[in-house]
Parts: structure tokens; C-alpha cells; sequence
């Protein structure tokens, strides 16, 4: 024997350069079917925060016209924001932004009024008498497509909607199609 080592196990060397190339193949493979998914994923919590929203504010108009105003809904946003003495407001000041649009996520929020109850009470929160009204609309619009393909709405009834297209400001009733109830 001369000395030399012998000549290590291929074990001992590494990776060949083939075995890099075919483990990155296959992450590149996962990542383009995983990708996909993820944005798919990402768009359907846009949505269901939208929802979420429109639920939100729909359970705060009802509490306010049962418990707050005789019946009547709040004019604006800015007025469920508005506690009652000794009491919480009806919602949290992130739904309330400018009383008519709200930039929530990646969706924007956009609230109409119906017509004024002239008869309405001076509400617990400060809202003077005759000025609540009789119905209202909460639109949920996607900033763009790629953070929300449907838009939604609601309205008195309390019933979501959901469309491909904008849904319409309807104070009460079922929109025009292409809104369909969410089921």
C-alpha cells in the first residue's frame, strides 16, 4: 500500500449536479400548483371579511332601531359609531371611516340611506328626532379584481347578496340580477 488515501465513498462528495436540477424541478412544480391555490385562498378571505362586515353592520342597524331609535335606522355609519349614554356603540370605529365609505381590506364598504322618518324619535345616542330613516343599503365593492372577484350587498331586510357585477342600491327588497341571495 503506498500511502494514498483511498478515494472517499461517493456517499462522501454530495449531491451531482443532477440531483440539485431534479429537487428544484420538483419545487418548482409544487410551488406552480400551490401558487395558484394560495391566490384563489387569499381572494376568498377578502370575501368572507366582506361579508363579515356586511353582517356586522346589518345586526348593528337592527340593534339600533331596536333598542336605540323606535324602530328606525341609523342615517349613517358615523351613527352607529356613536355609543349611547353608558353604553358601547353599535360598531367599532373601523366600520365607521367617513359615515358613507369605508376601506376595509380589500374591499370598499359604501353605505346609502333611504328616506327620512320624519316621524322618527330622538335616538339614545344623540340623534335628533326625525332624522333616523326607514331603510338603508351597504354595498361591498373589490378594489380590484385581483383582491375580490364578487360584490355583495345588503339591506334592510338583512338578506347578503352577492353578484358579479356591482349590486344596486336597493333600500328594501331583492336587487336586480344578476344578485342572488348568499345561501
Amino acid at each position: 500500500m503506498t500511502g494514498r488515501n483511498p478515494r472517499p465513498a461517493r456517499s462522501d462528495l454530495g449531491f451531482t449536479l443532477i440531483e440539485l436540477m431534479l429537487v428544484v424541478t420538483i419545487i418548482g412544480i409544487v410551488a406552480a400548483i400551490a401558487i395558484p391555490a394560495l391566490g384563489r385562498a387569499r381572494i376568498a378571505s377578502f370575501e368572507t371579511a366582506a361579508i363579515g362586515a356586511l353582517r356586522t353592520l346589518g345586526s348593528a342597524q337592527s340593534a339600533f332601531a331596536a333598542s336605540c331609535s323606535g324602530g328606525y335606522f341609523a342615517p349613517s355609519l358615523v351613527w352607529l359609531g356613536r355609543a349611547p349614554a353608558g353604553g358601547d356603540a353599535f360598531v367599532q370605529p373601523d366600520l365607521v371611516g367617513n359615515g358613507r365609505r369605508v376601506d376595509r381590506q380589500a374591499y370598499q364598504l359604501r353605505f346609502a340611506a333611504g328616506r327620512r322618518a320624519r316621524s322618527s324619535p330622538a335616538a339614545c345616542n344623540g340623534l335628533r328626532p326625525g332624522r333616523a330613516v326607514e331603510s338603508y343599503f351597504v354595498g361591498a365593492n373589490p378594489r380590484n379584481r385581483r383582491e375580490g372577484a364578487r360584490y355583495f350587498g345588503t339591506n334592510s331586510s338583512g338578506t347578503i347578496y352577492q353578484s358579479t357585477r356591482r349590486v344596486r342600491v336597493t333600500q328594501m327588497g331583492v336587487p336586480r340580477a344578476p344578485a342572488r341571495p348568499i345561501q
